[in-house]
């Protein structure tokens, strides 16, 4: 699911570095040019900077030396309406874009911060907000051909002139009336928009989908979680899926919404996705685990997922948390890098998500590398090196007493951008260090509109001893 909602509404403050391309002929975003995104860094054309979302500037005009003699330029106020601003802008030829949380897009001059057009896709507020998990959020657009690719978060997805506004194309990939939306930003892979639902913690059954970048005509679907078992699996990965799963699942949906992270790596013509947390939460709710089985892994919830480019094929995947029952959702941002490990070249993934660990994945085929906690963690006590699995602490598996658990289910990581340096080598991970959460699950299931998760509400007061933890101490706050 996604960051809980909050009383206070936080404004981020952004400061762009823009090259202004006066005089010069507008340049058009193609494949070719997102393949490059980000190596010079002239523009921000792609929500995580480069399509290996690496979100690392090579500019070096503004450092140490100089960052205290910057001062505001100018500002805009993007309106109003409720919800959180958790949107990435683009910048092109001198002109940076952006959508507010009700999905209301807009053009700005980049040096002088006047608005050139502004388009309001009018969602219905009313009857959206009830359907929306979690928070009215968006987190950002996509470029190309001189198009400004928007999700509404009614579950449209649309098609602005960049120049002046115009819609040129509308799809349909989601109803709110199913309990899906769209708040996570699009990307443009090999001509293709890819674009996730969102769902969590509602009864639905996750997805994402690719549609003609230049049409908004649908190409594919890939579901995160198998469907009803007596008809027809719609691949050969979703009828594996279906060999770990128990009971009647498929009324409950799933889950595995995918609200967040993806990556391109346009050589290997391989799509990454991550995917989220199960329905209900609790393992023992969705028979996952019995007093003698050892346990479905309930694919592809908590999972990391690699599908060809032009068929929506599953190539491989990576179950970051199996049987996940405690909101460990696996769609935090997903990194592309090629690092020199134990003496030789590996293409990675890399991913820092919920549970507190993060993750090193060899992304052309899937295999682990190595996992380390950056943040508190007692649901586990470790990953097992050889099979990448994590070593689940036994009390970490709750009932109907409540414990408390860290992380929590608002993540040691969340929706909060994190940035790779490849000159240093390092990551940079916006963390919560001092998550948790007291889980304890309803004895008997009684789902409530807006309310599935399987777990009591409010959270009741611990009454068994926590796991003992491992990886870094929270920090003093005082």
């Amino acid at each position: 699911m996604h960051l809980r909602k909050t009383t206070v509404t936080t404004l981020l403050a952004l400061m762009f570095t823009v090259w202004i391309f006066t005089g010069q002929q507008f340049r058009r975003i193609d494949d070719a040019v997102l393949k490059n995104a980000g190596k010079t860094g002239e523009d921000w054309l792609t929500y995580g900077l480069s399509q290996g979302e690496t979100r690392y500037s090579p500019l070096s005009q503004i450092n140490a030396s100089n960052v205290s003699r910057l001062g505001l330029a100018w500002s805009f106020d993007v309106g109003m309406g409720g919800g959180g601003q958790e949107a990435t802008p683009l910048e092109s030829n001198g002109t940076i874009y952006g959508i507010t949380n009700w999905s209301v897009v807009f053009a700005l001059d980049a040096r002088t911060g006047k608005e050139k057009w502004r388009w309001d896709p009018e969602v219905n507020q009313v009857a959206v907000r009830p359907r929306i998990c979690c928070g009215v959020v968006n987190r950002g657009i996509a470029l190309y051909q001189n198009m400004v690719i928007a999700p509404v978060v009614d579950g449209r997805l649309q098609a602005n002139d960049a120049e002046t506004g115009r819609v040129l194309w509308e799809a349909r990939v989601a109803f709110p009336q199913d309990e899906q939306t769209i708040t996570m930003a699009p990307r443009i892979a090999k001509g293709k928009v890819i674009i996730g639902v969102s769902g969590g913690d509602r009864p639905t059954r996750g997805y994402f989908a690719a549609y003609d970048a230049m049409t908004g005509r649908f190409a594919w679907k890939f579901y995160t979680v198998p469907g009803d078992p007596s008809k027809p699996f719609e691949n050969a990965a979703m009828k594996r899926a279906a060999e770990t799963w128990e009971g009647e699942w498929w009324k409950f949906g799933g889950g595995g919404a995918v609200w967040d992270g993806m990556a391109y790596d346009s050589d290997a013509g391989l799509v990454y996705v991550g995917t989220g947390n199960a329905e209900p939460w609790p393992e023992e709710l969705r028979k996952a685990k019995g007093k003698t089985d050892p346990g479905k892994d309930n694919l592809y919830v908590c999972s990391i997922l690699a599908v060809h480019v032009d068929t929506g094929q599953l190539a491989w995947y990576y179950q970051v948390v199996p049987a996940d029952s405690w909101d460990f959702d696996s769609v935090q941002h997903l990194m592309l890098a090629d690092l020199i490990i134990n003496g030789r070249q590996r293409k990675v993934i890399m991913q820092a998500p919920k549970d507190g660990f993060f993750y090193v994945l060899d992304r052309i085929t899937g295999s682990f590398i190595s996992a380390q906690p950056y943040s508190q963690v007692t649901w586990a006590k470790g990953i097992d090196p050889e099979t990448g699995r994590p070593i689940v602490n036994p009390q970490a598996r709750y009932g109907a007493d409540a414990i408390t658990i860290s992380p929590g289910g608002g993540g040691a990581h969340n929706w909060s951008p994190m940035s790779f340096n490849p000159a240093a080598g390092l990551v940079y991970i916006p963390t919560s260090t001092a998550n948790s959460f007291t889980y304890a699950a309803e004895e008997v299931f009684t789902p409530k509109p807006g309310q599935t998760t399987g777990t009591i509400r409010p959270a009741p007061t611990a009454k068994l001893p926590p796991p003992p933890a491992i990886g870094p101490a929270p920090l003093d706050a005082s």
